[in-house]
């Protein structure tokens, strides 16, 4: 008899229970316990697996009932299940939302390895398969923590969830942390809330940190399926000969395998095709160029004009039936059919292109036989993948991540056959998806760059953008268009003809930065119905910079006086006798708005690059290179016309020296300011504070002169006017997000300060308050950049800018991974001589929010670090400021007595291990055991040492996987503890490493020394 529906506990028990959740697919504990099968029904799913049909959970209990009763061999594991399953009890320590990665390529088994790996778990996880979309992430939180709370409290248990594409983990932490703090429930200290197990299509180098599956087997994998080749054939005997998907895979992949099943299509002929060659064709080339796609059933029947109960779909296909699968995941949805392997649907595409069956004839054939009347939604997701979607370029090609120019389709039609078949297949897309705007818009795309005939090219973009007129990056492409045409445009082109062109771009630009502006308006309105980018698109911006830089380089080769012009030093109607064109004047309105609008553009991107940075990656080196030339070009040595106004000269000095906003002073240092200059600058906007009396020129004039002091520079005099600052900043109503910051800054008690002179908490949600209004349009999903630390000394010389920390770092060895790029992995904090330079904050983690203790007041700061809020207890962190707010940075648990061992290991920060005993009975210490303390808040690359540790086999393998999972402060603790368990020698070849490194031997010279 079928057991009730269970779910595993924390403790290792079930509870009985059974969820209605629409977005994830549970896999009970006890899943089939007690079920009676039809054994036709079990030899039928085990056979269609082995065909290429995707995994079903019944095909994991099918082989774990042959193992049990000695009647099979055990279900084959792939050689990165070990190290899957590894990185996720590793992360079952730590009270976190944690992400695992199996990246792979399609058709060699990765989703068939992740189900695997959520069944061998299913007693131990509660184990769901994410169904539906990664855009409703707020539903998937929901549903998430409702299967971690299943039963009562002493019955919750971590969730691992699959999820069969790319995940944003952030987004789904703040939506459980959310729910949990609603519903008001307590989770347990050392429980992460979920484990997602995020199984990606990519192709990936085997030195991804992920765990990656290639179309290749190692030995031992050859051996494992020639002994499951063996076993099938005694039971399956020639039915094996069609188990195309086990096949493929245990001929490691091989080309004449997939070759001799395909050669039924060789003898394909163009002319009178049947309906079945039509309809394999149409499903290879889905399933070449569209993973995971298919089509159902029904729509094959219809297709072939026979009634569905007639016959099997199979019979009617012959003799292509065994290289097509048919298969029901779930049996409350109708039956999918696809090819059995992606290889067997690509070599089968060109084995009939070679017939004369092109790509481009069955791509228009799909959409004239399978798109008429009422087509389902998810074929058009198919057709759209197949002809729109842009794949990452190998690394190996390209320095940055980028994108080759068209999907795969589209470049393979271009390549093999012509450009204008490209085309007829886009435009025939366009045509019958009368309402997607993502067809005209790749066919735009095509006519400006592979054929250069921009006048199809503009046609097409508008009528893209006339078909979603909200969506800033569909309308992009029509300032491409006019972009390019600008830039190919023949170097003789007359001015007017130029300046007609620009007209058009900047249009374009300007109107595409209206609509990403109000994108997140609509988002902040809740428009459920709008599929919004969670990214702001600065393309408009930059488009107008690279038009204007385009426009002064070509007119400038006509005629020097161009320069005047365009710079605003002398007026259009002025010069058209020179010029020789009367008609030029129409542009008058155009060119004089240029040089104003660059300096917003200019500023913009100084605050954009200066606060904000990508998650995980940087900016492409080009923005602030293109944005500095335009603004050098047009602002630089160039005083407007109202130069007479009071303070004007020395503004236009600033500009000169791109010192003219708060965001151009804050990166003074980042672009490598001299002294001079920055001195300078902070005389020149005390000028215009005196002269002006203004409040953002004190802001500037002050912040300029803690530039100064990080530089190392000692000014001729203090900071005037600063005490002045103190005292008006809490009447201050300008509420810039730099002022705030700054009294922010100057207003933090010191360790002798008993008491706030200044309303934190207040002053704090006035700068997030200023920052939304500000900047959270633009930096949305960017990473926001530190740009102050709290640090040694008093007043001004306590402030400690992100470059300080950084260059500490650059002085390393070569050895040295240089971590200013990704401040978010706080690796830079084990330095000890950053250390040295900061100050620790101390304070308190409770209902997942962090607050510093300050003056006697708990003051709520943004972790850096938001896994590290999971568990209520008394920390120490380092004390940074964004644009946004104060942010604590390293957070550390603080050891609840002295008597105590050593601090127990936080979630996510590094804590000395308990002492390591001494190796001998006469207690004597190894140099490593006398000085870990040192070692684990000084060592600054324990990555480096990690892997040469690794090399030399002191750690196992599995273990420096888990290592590297590790936050940095973690890491060196853990390298320690590894080693205990080899004695002298593992502490020896430890020393050995650390002696190695040029950048580590100070500090082991002063260890030896302080002997």
């Amino acid at each position: 008899m079928a057991s009730r529906p269970a779910l595993s506990t924390a403790a290792g028990g079930q509870c009985e229970i059974r969820l209605p959740l629409s977005l994830l697919d549970v896999l009970y504990a006890n899943q089939f316990d007690g079920e009676l099968f039809c054994p036709e029904v079990l030899q039928q799913t085990e056979e269609n697996f082995y065909r290429g049909a995707p995994p079903r959970w019944l095909n994991f209990h099918i082989s774990d009932q042959a193992k049990a009763d000695g009647t099979g061999s055990p279900f084959i594991k792939r050689d990165g299940y070990d190290t899957l399953v590894d990185k996720i009890r590793m992360k079952r320590k730590l009270p976190e939302i944690l992400t695992v990665k199996l990246l792979h390529q399609p058709g060699c088994g990765g989703t068939t390895l992740a189900m695997k790996v959520l069944w061998d778990l299913r007693k131990t996880f509660r184990s769901a398969v994410f169904t539906g979309s990664t855009l409703n992430i707020t539903k998937l939180a929901e549903e998430v923590v409702q299967l971690f709370t299943a039963g009562n409290r002493c019955n919750y248990n971590t969730v691992l969830l699959l999820v069969n594409d790319e995940l944003s983990s952030e987004n789904l932490q703040k939506g459980i942390k959310m729910k949990i703090a609603e519903q008001n429930i307590n989770v347990h200290s050392h429980m992460p809330v979920v484990i997602i197990l995020n199984c990606v299509r990519k192709d990936a180098g085997r030195e991804s940190d992920h765990v990656v599956l290639q179309k290749v087997l190692s030995e031992q994998e050859k051996q494992k399926f020639e002994e499951k080749r063996k076993e099938l054939r005694r039971r399956y005997s020639d039915k094996c000969g069609q188990f195309h998907g086990f096949n493929i895979i245990q001929t490691n992949f091989c080309p004449a395998y997939v070759q001799g099943v395909c050669n039924v299509f060789r003898n394909t002929k163009k002319a009178k095709r049947p309906k079945k060659t039509q309809l394999a064709a149409f499903l290879s080339l889905l399933n070449a160029y569209v993973p995971g796609s298919y089509l159902m059933e029904s729509q094959c029947l219809d297709f072939l004009k026979r009634a569905h109960g007639d016959f099997y779909l199979e019979d009617r296909m012959e003799p292509f039936s065994h290289l097509i699968v048919t298969f029901q995941q779930d049996s409350r949805f109708e039956k999918k059919v696809r090819m059995a392997h992606p290889m067997i649907a690509q070599r089968c595409t060109e084995l009939m292109a070679e017939s004369g069956v092109t790509r481009s004839d069955t791509a228009r054939n799909l959409m004239t036989y399978l798109c008429r009347d009422d087509f389902p939604s998810f074929l058009v997701g198919f057709i759209k993948d197949m002809l729109t979607k842009r794949e990452t370029k190998p690394r190996e090609r390209t320095r940055e991540e980028d994108l080759e120019r068209f999907s795969r389709l589209i470049l393979d039609i271009q390549k093999i056959e012509s450009e204008e078949q490209s085309v007829s297949v886009l435009k025939m897309a366009s045509t019958m998806f009368h309402q997607n705007p993502f067809f005209p818009q790749a066919l735009a795309r095509f006519y400006c760059i592979e054929l250069k005939h921009y006048n199809e090219a503009e046609m097409w973009a508008e009528r893209a953008k006339r078909r979603d007129p909200q969506n800033s990056f569909v309308a992009d492409t029509l300032g491409q268009v006019h972009k390019n045409h600008l830039k190919n445009k023949e170097l003789h082109a007359k001015a007017r003809d130029i300046l007609k062109l620009a007209s058009k771009a900047i249009e374009a630009f300007q109107d595409e930065g209206r609509l990403a502006e109000n994108e997140q308006g609509m988002e902040m309105r809740g428009d459920g119905n709008t599929k919004l980018s969670h990214i702001f698109n600065i393309r408009g911006q930059f488009g107008y910079v690279q038009v204007c830089n385009l426009v002064y380089d070509r007119l400038l080769r006509q005629d020097d006086t161009w320069r005047e012009v365009l710079t605003n030093k002398v007026s259009l109607a002025s010069v058209l006798e020179s010029l020789g064109d009367h008609k030029l004047f129409q542009f008058n309105d155009l060119i004089n708005s240029l040089k104003g609008e660059i300096e917003r553009k200019c500023a913009f991107f100084d605050k954009y690059l200066t606060y904000s940075k990508p998650d995980r990656k940087v900016d492409p080196a080009y923005i602030s290179k293109d944005t500095s030339e335009c603004h050098s070009k047009f602002v630089g040595n160039s005083p407007s016309r109202d130069f007479k106004e009071k303070g004007a000269a020395l503004i236009q000095k600033l500009k000169e020296n791109l010192a003219d906003t708060s965001a151009g002073v804050l990166s003074c240092l980042d672009r490598e300011c001299t002294e001079s200059d920055l001195k300078e600058i902070t005389t020149w906007w005390e000028e215009i504070f005196i002269q002006k009396e203004s409040v953002t020129a004190l802001v500037n004039y002050i912040l300029a002169h803690v530039m100064l002091r990080n530089m190392g520079s000692v000014f001729p005099s203090d900071c005037r006017h600063l005490a002045a600052f103190k005292q008006e900043t809490s009447l201050i109503a300008n509420d810039s997000p730099e002022l705030l910051m700054l009294a922010l800054l100057l207003g933090w008690p010191t360790d002798s300060e008993a008491n706030c002179v200044l309303d934190l908490n207040n002053l704090i949600d006035r700068m997030h308050r200023a920052y939304e209004v500000a900047y959270k349009v633009h930096f949305r999903s960017r990473y926001l950049r530190p740009l102050f630390f709290i640090g040694n000394g008093e007043g001004l010389n306590r402030i400690v800018h992100r470059k300080v920390l950084e260059n500490v770092q650059h002085e390393q060895s070569e050895e040295t991974q240089d971590w200013s790029n990704d401040w978010s992995r706080e690796e830079i904090f084990r330095d000890h001589r950053v250390q040295e330079r900061l100050v620790k904050v101390e304070g308190v983690v409770r209902n997942y929010r962090v607050f510093a203790i300050a003056g006697g007041t708990a003051i709520e700061v943004h972790a850096n670090y938001q896994n590290s809020l999971w568990r209520p207890r008394d920390v120490s962190f380092y004390l940074g400021f964004t644009i946004r707010g104060p942010v604590a940075f390293a957070i550390q648990t603080k050891p609840a007595a002295k008597d105590k061992k050593a601090e127990e290991i936080p979630e996510m920060n590094g804590s000395e291990p308990e002492q390591l005993k001494p190796d001998d009975a006469t207690g004597s210490q190894h140099f490593v055991d006398r000085h870990q303390t040192h070692l684990i808040h000084r060592v600054s690359d324990a990555g480096f040492v990690l892997e040469k540790l690794e090399d030399g086999r002191w750690i196992s393998k599995e273990n420096c996987e888990a290592l590297r999972s590790l936050n940095a402060q973690d890491r060196m603790s853990g390298i320690l503890q590894c080693l205990s368990s080899n004695g002298m020698r593992g502490k020896d070849a430890l020393l050995e490493v650390l002696k190695r490194m040029k950048s580590m031997r100070p500090l082991i010279a002063e260890l030896e020394g302080s002997e």
